[in-house]
């Protein structure tokens, strides 16, 4: 009784195909390159491992009995069923599956947002299936998301101190220091560290973490990691406050900003960050590489 399916059992489904096909041992000889005794035998074997009899052969001819109709009919179901497979494993093996979860910081400039989308356009290109699902979050939020496993990929200005993490260097962003209309600083050509003592700034509890920026005044009752929030405290005119020089250049350009003269500007570098803890799917090692082709060594600010 065949209550495992082996090679073996497959060839000897494919032989008795073959003689089916042919009309007979004899003319089977030919197709298969055996002699008519082997291909008896194993016409046998076949039987044996079914418990029952395909085939009528004798002076009256060749002829299927009622199971081995049967056991023809599912043998060529079989058979097609294993050409899809192969058909469809090699599809597989050729393509993208799965999904990515990616992560990219609040408020890019146009242009990194340009990039990244140029990216998704080459990933796109390729031969893939793939769920891509975008998360827009603050730096601390989206290490926490890497760090879950939550994310595969996230963009953004990190502290580099997660040893857990991989970080791939991206692209430059400028900061600049403001002021708005309001302050009695906007406006003004040049600027001593003694004009700026005294001024109230906006404290970026973990963007600038590593205390890059080069004004540490030591007044501050304005606090706030989200830009949005940064801005809203400039406007108000009590504050000065860095900002991303992209996002603070319509608000300059209509004469409600004033970036302040002097050694104040800085750049942050933003970075692509994985765990380095989970092996990267071959969809994550793709996109990667569009995006670094798409960023390459220019700084983007």
């Amino acid at each position: 009784m065949l209550s495992q399916l082996r090679d073996l059992d497959l060839q000897l489904l494919r032989l008795f195909v073959t003689v089916v096909e042919s009309g007979g041992f004899s003319a089977a000889q030919g197709e298969l390159g055996i002699g008519q005794s082997t291909i008896s035998t194993q016409m046998a074997k076949l039987e044996t491992r079914l418990g029952f009899r395909l085939c009528e052969r004798g002076k009256a001819g060749f002829r299927l009995t009622p199971k081995g109709e049967q056991v023809l009919s599912a043998t060529r179901k079989l058979f097609a069923a294993i050409e899809t497979f192969k058909d469809e494993a090699q599809g597989m093996a050729d393509k993208l599956l799965g999904e990515l979860r990616i992560g990219i910081s609040e408020a890019l400039s146009d242009e990194v947002l340009e990039r990244i989308g140029e990216a998704i356009g080459r990933f796109r290109q390729r031969n893939q299936a793939v769920q891509i699902e975008l998360l827009s979050a603050m730096p601390a939020e989206l290490e926490r998301r890497l760090l879950q496993d939550q994310l595969q990929l996230a963009i953004g200005y990190f502290s580099g101190n997660q040893t857990a993490l991989d970080y791939q260097p991206l692209f430059d962003e400028r900061q600049r220091l403001y002021c708005s209309r309001q302050h009695p600083l906007f406006g003004r050509k040049a600027l001593t560290v003694e004009d700026l003592q005294d001024c109230d700034r906006v404290v970026h509890p973990y963007r600038f973490i590593s205390a890059d920026e080069p004004w540490q005044g030591g007044i501050s009752s304005a606090r706030c990691e989200q830009v949005e929030g940064s801005l809203a405290f400039i406007l108000s005119g009590a504050h000065l406050g860095y900002l991303p020089e992209h996002v603070a250049e319509p608000w300059v350009a209509r004469g409600s900003l004033h970036a302040l003269p002097g050694e104040w500007d800085f750049t942050v570098q933003f970075r692509l960050a994985s765990h380095r803890g989970h092996p990267a799917s071959e969809a994550q090692k793709a996109f990667t590489e569009d995006l670094l082709s798409g960023f390459g060594n220019t700084n983007t600010g």
